[in-house]
């Protein structure tokens, strides 16, 4: 398994939160997604063989908020 953390943006609310954890976990190979809305953040657990980053970022991307790998 792979951990990273991706900067979001756009997002303003809980209902944001709720909606990138959905579309990250919804992600085949996707274990865990930790979104913190104060941080603008979110950690995600991956199986790097099944899934990459720029899938993550893809995922967030269509539900119209964006996200970048965070270093």
């Amino acid at each position: 398994m792979t951990t990273k953390t991706l900067r979001i943006g756009g997002m303003s609310c809980n209902h944001c939160v709720h909606a990138v954890t959905r579309a990250l976990e919804g992600v085949e190979g996707v274990s865990r997604a930790q979104v913190e809305l104060g941080s603008g953040r979110a950690v995600v657990e991956y199986d790097e063989a099944r899934t990459g980053v720029a899938e993550l970022v893809a995922a967030v991307q269509e539900e119209g908020y964006s996200a970048e790998e965070s270093e």
